[in-house]
């Protein structure tokens, strides 16, 4: 597993020359013993060598010193105040990523990028400091707070909210694809399965992600046979695509397949309706995937023959699955699909930008629109990477 590049110090304004002096004065001793804590005329006099008016500073001074055991490796975590308040109540967070991926950070519900940030002044670790705010809150009068650190760093670990990785969820459900129910591979019991501790061990992603994405695959061919019997079921019956009765269809097409099966598929394919452009969709990926490169003029017209009668063909429909090159002679389609490319931006600009040197806007969105983040364009991403 690999944290992000460090940011350099230039980029980290936050931090402050004397981030643990809780009256404006940092004072750091290295190791004096007990007996040589120093006394409220040394720290008047540095007052005074500083040119600093104690008027203007809280009366309590904390007189800092490197304890005994003192360590170097603390690894120190930025939150926000909603994940500091769930880790608070007995919540977990999980740093996730294998040894050739980038470490992810995730809560129940969302998953956050884990990049290691430098700053131009150290931090110490000090268990019990009191800030300025509270000590104002307190009647302190022209007090010495000694105070021993207990760890030090010149970097600490932040966060920054992402996209599940969700890619190799994929991966590892099409290794056991559904087939059917009389299929060898139902009846072979050793076939690879995975449990959900599996999962949450192996996918960059929360559990709540995870799980929302979970669910057993179809094999292509098995799912264009159900979305077939579909079809041609409501063909035979004369129905309208936009108002298929489903407990009727179900109980036409349980001879052919399991009931579950027949409505997964029409609630893939349909909400209250059946969705013309999903099943366009699907039959173009059924011509496509077995040629590595069509005519278009061809392809359209088979195509436009290929899907149920009534239903209209476009190109928009085949956004983010097929690419059409009108440079070449005739123009040709060829099957590219968005979740076979890289996840990360930049890896998956590069994948892009091997394939074809020039891209349109319009040709290249739908395999950049999932890499934007809240609130972030298509526009805006081009910009940065392209």
């Amino acid at each position: 597993m690999k944290l992000k590049q460090k940011y350099p110090p230039s980029r980290r304004g936050r931090a402050s020359p004397t981030p643990f002096s809780a009256s404006g004065l940092g004072s750091v001793a290295p190791r004096p013993p007990a007996a040589m804590e120093r006394t409220r005329a040394e720290v008047d006099a540095t007052l005074q060598t500083a040119k600093l008016d104690a008027a203007e500073l809280l009366p309590a001074v904390h007189c800092l010193r490197f304890g005994p055991s003192a360590a170097s490796d603390v690894c120190l975590l930025e939150l926000e105040p909603a994940l500091c308040g769930r880790l608070q109540a007995g919540h977990s967070l999980q740093i996730r990523g294998d040894k050739d991926e980038q470490a992810v950070l995730c809560s129940e519900d969302k998953t956050y990028d884990l990049k290691v940030a430098d700053t131009s002044s150290m931090l110490l670790f000090i268990p019990g400091c009191k800030i300025p705010e509270q000590l104002k809150m307190e009647e302190t009068h022209s007090n010495i707070i000694h105070t021993e650190i207990f760890g030090f760093s010149n970097n600490y670990w932040e966060l920054r909210r992402c996209r599940p990785k969700l890619k190799k969820l994929k991966k590892l459900l099409m290794e056991n694809t559904y087939e059917g129910p009389g299929s060898e591979k139902e009846k072979d019991s050793s076939h690879l399965k995975y449990t959900t501790e599996d999962l949450l061990d192996q996918i960059q992603a929360s559990e709540e992600e995870i799980m929302t994405q979970l669910q057993r695959v179809l094999e292509f061919d098995y799912e264009m046979k159900l979305l077939n019997h579909i079809t041609q079921l409501v063909d035979s019956e004369s129905w309208s695509f936009s108002k298929v009765p489903l407990n009727t269809c179900l109980q036409e097409l349980g001879p052919l397949e399991p009931e579950e099966m027949n409505e997964h598929c029409l609630r893939c394919y349909g909400k209250k309706y059946t969705e013309e452009d999903k099943i366009c969709r699907a039959t173009a990926q059924m011509l496509l995937q077995n040629a590595v490169k069509f005519n278009l003029a061809e392809f359209q017209e088979v195509w436009q023959q290929s899907v149920p009668e009534g239903m209209t063909t476009r190109l928009d429909q085949l956004q983010g699955l097929a690419l059409v090159d009108r440079q070449s002679r005739p123009e040709i389609m060829f099957l590219l699909k968005v979740e076979d490319l890289p996840e990360g931006d930049q890896e998956r600009f590069s994948s892009l930008f091997s394939l074809r040197q020039k891209w349109t806007e319009e040709d290249i969105a739908p395999y950049i629109q999932d890499l934007c983040g809240e609130k972030q364009t298509v526009g805006a991403l081009l910009t940065k990477y392209a």
